[in-house]
């Protein structure tokens, strides 16, 4: 039986999606006396952003693997992926790339893992919950590995 992906295809034409577009830069660059000396300059309009994936069953699929082997956790997880590299926007193989958590969205955040060791995966601070987050802005909603946080109580 196969497995569902870890991660979802949204619908990037829809009204009010927003896709954090740079889209203008070139526009601003185009006719300049620099470029039209330097043709090496020139490059495609298009960019090499991926739009319309949601990786957020991935996210999940690594915080419920914490404890587990490493190589176990990842060889399933680029099996059910259209790519490897979003599995290390959560996780850190070396000290140095460390977090404490991770923002992954606009107003999403999760636990930052990394590989110890032995060779398991592990949260980066485990004592680290929604209940000490701060939203940055008051007007949407944040949540820390799903959980919703800086609400006000009712």
């Amino acid at each position: 039986m196969e497995k569902k992906p870890l991660y979802r295809k949204i619908n990037t034409r829809t009204w009010g999606v927003r896709l954090n577009d740079y889209s203008g830069e070139y526009r601003h660059q185009r006719h300049t006396k620099a470029e039209t000396h330097n043709e090496s300059s020139r490059g495609s309009m298009h960019g090499t952003r991926r739009h319309g994936f949601d990786y957020t069953p991935l996210f999940r699929f690594l915080l419920s693997r914490v404890g587990r082997q490493w190589d176990e956790v990842f060889s399933e997880a680029v099996a059910r992926l259209d790519r490897p590299e979003p599995v290390f926007w959560m996780v850190a193989l070396h000290e140095k790339d460390r977090q404490e958590q991770v923002r992954l969205g606009e107003s999403s955040y999760f636990s930052g893992l990394y590989v110890d060791d032995q060779g398991c995966l592990q949260i980066v601070n485990p004592e680290l919950t929604a209940e000490y987050m701060t939203p940055y802005c008051p007007c949407c909603t944040h949540t820390f590995n799903g959980i919703p946080f800086g609400q006000p109580k009712e």
